[in-house]
């Protein structure tokens, strides 16, 4: 009777090959940013704004390949909390807010705004204790805002900065403290964006032109 043998190389080979598979099926932590955003406290300005989500931003997601065996590669999605928060804090903060039909510009038929606010992320950086062996979740992001007629004028342009952080002895696990931490870095955002919006100089020079009141003539030689 003869009796089949398998050599050294081989079972090396079969190893290697299940280990690849393990390692394929573990894939990155991912992360979908999902919360809850407070309306604004303020009195709305007396303005409609038009608001134009680019594909990229409504999309939003961040990647970090892992650098070493030990770590993970994060996904980090955050486009759909982006509309959602921004959507809540721009709502209650303009007498009137509308979504754009399409990309302003020469020739695009929209809606009747006095302005057309466009955002960008620029950059997301983040960092989890296993980075920095501090026992806190950190994101922070850095935004571009355009400001523009509905006609694709540009009105004015400038950046922000928010952050979140979320010590783990609240959270247990990876995933749902980066969430938090996401979170708490939109509402940093927006209320940034609902302190100092009338304070960018662009912007408090067109809010001057705009809600200047004429002087009558009656009476002027």
């Amino acid at each position: 009777m003869s009796r089949s043998m398998i050599s050294a190389p081989e079972v090396r080979l079969a190893l290697a090959a299940a280990l690849l598979v393990l390692l394929s099926a573990c894939g990155p932590a991912r992360v979908d940013v999902e919360g809850q955003f407070p309306e604004p406290l303020m009195e709305p300005l007396p303005l409609t704004m038009g608001v134009w989500y680019p594909e990229e931003f409504a999309n939003h997601e961040f990647f970090d390949k892992a650098k070493t065996r030990q770590e993970s590669s994060w996904i980090v999605k955050t486009g759909q909390a982006q509309v959602q928060m921004w959507d809540k804090l721009w709502g209650g903060m303009f007498y009137e807010m509308v979504h754009m039909k399409g990309q302003p510009g020469p020739g695009q038929m929209n809606q009747i705004v006095d302005a057309v606010i466009i955002p960008h992320v620029e950059e997301l950086q983040y960092a989890i204790p296993a980075h920095t062996n501090i026992k806190v979740y950190e994101i922070w992001m850095r935004y571009r805002f355009e400001m523009i007629s509905s006609s694709g004028q540009p009105i004015a342009e400038w950046t922000m900065t928010s952050y979140g952080k979320t010590p783990t002895a609240f959270m247990q696990t990876d995933e749902g403290a980066v969430n938090l931490a996401a979170v708490m870095a939109l509402r940093d955002a927006g209320a940034n964006f609902a302190t100092n919006f009338t304070r960018v100089p662009a912007v408090q020079d067109w809010l001057q032109e705009k809600w200047q009141t004429p002087q009558s003539e009656e009476g002027v030689p």
